[in-house]
C-alpha cells in the first residue's frame, strides 16, 4: 500500500509511520517528505522559504536546551497555488552550522538527511503532538480560511543522541489525513 496518496475527496495522506525514512524523503530526488508525499500524488509540490537566525519561542528553547539564537527555518508549503501548509523549524546553531542547512535548499532529502550526514540521525523515532486550534488572523490570512477557523498543528520533535536537534511547528490547512501507528503490546 502507497504510505501516501489522494483519496476519492482529494485528501493528501500525510503517514508518520514512513514519511521520514530516508528511503520516503529523497523518492525521486525529492527535497523531503512534503515533496515525496505530494509528487507522490500527481500534485505540484512548492516552498518558499526563509532562514535566519533568531530566538526561539521559549518552550521551544526550552526543548533545544539552547540560551541564544537558533536557525529558524520558515516556510508557506504549496500544492500548486495553494497554501496548504506553514511550517517553522528551529535548529540549534552548531547543528545547522555542522549540517549545512542555512541555506533555503537543502537538497535531496531536506534538512533531516543533511542532518543524517552530519552525524544528527534522528534514528526510529520522532515525537509528535497534534493539536486542533482556532488559527491565527496571519494563519487565516496566509491560509486563505475564515477568519477564527480551526487549524491541526503537529509540534515535530527530532531527537540525535539524546539531543533534540529541531522542533518543527506544522500548520496544516483543509486537505490533510493523518495516520499513526502505535504499538499495542
Amino acid at each position: 500500500m502507497p504510505s501516501n496518496r489522494i483519496d476519492d475527496n482529494g485528501v493528501i495522506l500525510r503517514d508518520a509511520r514512513t514519511r521520514y525514512t530516508t528511503g520516503q524523503r529523497e523518492e525521486n530526488g525529492a527535497h523531503g517528505a512534503f515533496d515525496a508525499e505530494l509528487r507522490r500524488t500527481s500534485r505540484t509540490p512548492r516552498s518558499e522559504t526563509s532562514v535566519t537566525r533568531a530566538a526561539a519561542p521559549a518552550d521551544v528553547a526550552q526543548l533545544l536546551g539552547v540560551n541564544g539564537d537558533v536557525v529558524v527555518r520558515s516556510r508557506e508549503m504549496f500544492d500548486g497555488d495553494r497554501v496548504i501548509q506553514l511550517v517553522t523549524t528551529y535548529i540549534p546553531v552548531d547543528v545547522a552550522e555542522a549540517a549545512g542547512i542555512e541555506q533555503v535548499d537543502t537538497g535531496v532529502g531536506g534538512i533531516i538527511s543533511r542532518m543524517k550526514e552530519a552525524g544528527f540521525d534522528q534514528g526510529d523515532t520522532a515525537v509528535e503532538d497534534v493539536e486542533l486550534r482556532p488559527a491565527t488572523s496571519e494563519e487565516s490570512t496566509r491560509l486563505n480560511l475564515p477568519e477564527g477557523a480551526d487549524v491541526l498543528t503537529i509540534n515535530h520533535v527530532g531527537t540525535a543522541n539524546g539531543r533534540v536537534v529541531e522542533v518543527t511547528q506544522h500548520v496544516l490547512a483543509r486537505g490533510w489525513k493523518l495516520r499513526y501507528a502505535a504499538p499495542l503490546a
